[in-house]
């Protein structure tokens, strides 16, 4: 949901206020920060892969279904967590706040079920009239 015009106005207004009062602390959470995270979180999901693998490994030379299944689910999740933490990683020099506010204010991300709904009422609007 885009915020109100209103709402954009304030969240500029606090954004300013927190780089004059610490122009450090605003500027760890700007890109640096994030991207700080997302690589850490990336290099922790790849690290669970190798221990996924590990247990495989373990379960198919112990002959322990449970052990390569958990270990194949290990796996599994931290293959998600990488991809989606490689996805969400802002560039080197991108401004992560502006790029997807920018984004939302030029076209606002609707669900499936918005886009039928506003549709249903087109062609109840047509009928009618």
């Amino acid at each position: 949901m885009p915020l109100s015009e209103h709402e954009q106005r304030m969240l500029e207004q606090m954004e300013r206020a927190l780089y004059a009062e610490d122009p450090k602390f605003a500027t760890a959470l700007e890109g640096n920060g994030l991207r700080t995270y997302t690589r850490r979180r990336v290099y922790q999901a790849a690290a669970g892969f190798l221990v996924g693998i590990a247990l495989l490994i373990a379960g198919v030379a112990a002959q322990q279904i449970w052990v390569s299944v958990v270990g194949f689910l290990v796996m599994l999740g931290c293959a998600v967590l990488a991809v989606t933490g490689w996805r969400k990683a802002p560039k080197p020099g991108e401004q992560p706040a502006a790029g997807s506010q920018a984004r939302r204010q030029s076209r606002p991300k609707r669900s499936m079920m918005d886009r039928i709904e506003e549709r249903w009422q087109r062609r109840r609007d047509e009928q009618g009239h």
